[in-house]
């Protein structure tokens, strides 16, 4: 695999997160039914970068 991205993404969906939107760039705004967003990159090789954008999410998950 190449990135986190993927997984990312899936996790998102799975707790009710929808794309909104592209963003600048390679980002993506990802958002919730209860108006949480996230921003995602579409080159997330970090797992520090996916970590963080769970965080932001309110998803307990750590790669």
């Amino acid at each position: 695999m190449n990135g986190y991205e993927k997984q990312v993404k899936e996790l998102l969906l799975k707790h009710g997160y929808k794309l909104i939107r592209t963003g600048k760039g390679s980002h993506e705004i990802w958002a919730s039914d209860n108006g949480d967003s996230v921003t995602v990159n579409h080159v997330c090789k970090s797992r520090h970068t996916a970590n963080a954008i769970m965080k932001a999410a309110n998803i307990k998950h750590r790669f």
